[in-house]
Formats: C-alpha cells, structure tokens, sequence
C-alpha cells in the first residue's frame, strides 16, 4: 500500500474485498458495487468500510450520484470518524462560523487557565493550535505498533470474527506473536488474507519510514 495509515480505507463484501485506497477511490467503487448488486436484487447489507486508523466500520450515505455521495464528504484531511453524511461522529456539533468550506465544526472544549494562557501565545491561537496538537498526535498514532495492532483487531472482530480459530488468532495478534498470528490466518479467505498482509506491510513501512527519520 502506498498510503498511510492516516488516509487508507478498504471495503469488503462479506469476505470479498470490494476496494482499498483513499477515501474516495473507496466510495466510488463501493456506490459502483451496491448499485450493481440493487438491480441483480442481491444483498448489500454486508458491506463494511473500514478506516485504517482506527479499524472501526465507517458508514456512508450512498444516496443519489456519485458526485453527490463525494460531494457530501467534509472537505478536511480525508479520514474522518464518520457518520451516513460524512461527518464527524460522536456527539452532533453543529457548523461553525468560521471556516465552513473547510468543514470545521464547533464543540466545547474545557481546559484549565494555564493551558488557555499557553493557547493565547501560540501563533495559530487556540484553534489552530488545537487542531495541530491533534493532527500530530494521529500521526503519532499512525505509525506506533501497538496502536496499530489494535485497529487490526478491531477490524478483524467485524470482518473474520466468524472465521476458524477466531479467539486463539486474536491472542496471538494481541500477544505479538506474528508468526502464530498469520499460521492460523493461512486458511481465511483470500481477500481477508490479503488484507492482513497488507496490513503488516503497511505497518512495516511506516516503522522503517520513522527509524529513517531519526536516523
């Protein structure tokens, strides 16, 4: 996979891998294949994105054209926690004044004096410099193993939590025990497999790619 963990998100149909990439690569094959499978009058109902970052199941509102699924996506970084529209999830923000081309949105964040004090210098103010703090702390995230591991896992748990030997593989990945991990994997679904794979592979780039840059 060229991309990183930050911006990657695959699609699968069952254990059929519908697409990986980018988001919107992604959800143009995804509104490609439902559409397909509505007029064959087949299920779409077990289709699953998921983003890389975090391995949990994002949804989409796959509605109307393809233009307009994409043009409903928050213009931010591309990788989002979202909801069917697109936005963020969790609790609903209403848009802020702002910026709103950019799809920021507004919440309340409590901090202590000294911390609003230390906002107050930066150069970005407390805004700015807030959503840096965060940006860099998922890029932290993206390449740190244990995390990694993690949204793995959360994955696996939607997509092959049916499969042979769920649990013992899950211990196995958990334990760090790749070898044991892939051993009991070797008999999943090909696509499944595969996205393991390129998981690890993913995983391994971006740890040679940081010891690079300390270097």
């Amino acid at each position: 996979m060229n991309n990183t963990a930050s911006n990657t998100f695959t699609a699968f149909a069952g254990y059929h891998k519908i697409a990986g990439g980018d988001l919107r690569t992604v959800l143009s094959a995804v509104k490609t294949f439902t559409d397909a499978s509505i007029v064959k009058k087949e299920n779409t109902e077990n289709v699953l994105i998921f983003d890389h970052r975090t391995g949990r199941k994002v949804d989409f509102d796959l509605r109307g054209t393809i233009d307009e699924v994409l043009a409903r996506l928050a213009p931010t970084d591309g990788s989002p926690d979202t909801t069917t529209s697109g936005a963020p999830s969790g609790n609903a923000a209403k848009p802020g004044p702002g910026r709103p081309k950019l799809g920021v949105v507004a919440a309340e964040v409590t901090l202590l004096p000294r911390h609003w004090e230390w906002l107050a210098t930066q150069p970005l103010k407390a805004s700015g410099t807030l959503r840096r703090l965060v940006d860099e702390a998922r890029a932290k995230d993206a390449v740190n193993p244990k995390k990694r591991i993690e949204a793995l896992g959360t994955a696996l748990w939607s997509l092959a939590g049916n499969l042979p030997d769920f649990e013992e593989t899950s211990r196995a990945l958990y334990s760090g025990d790749r070898e044991r991990f892939l051993g009991f994997t070797a008999d999943w679904p090909k696509d499944v497999v595969a996205f393991i794979k390129d998981w690890f592979k993913e995983m391994d780039s971006a740890r040679d790619t940081a010891k690079e840059g300390l270097a």
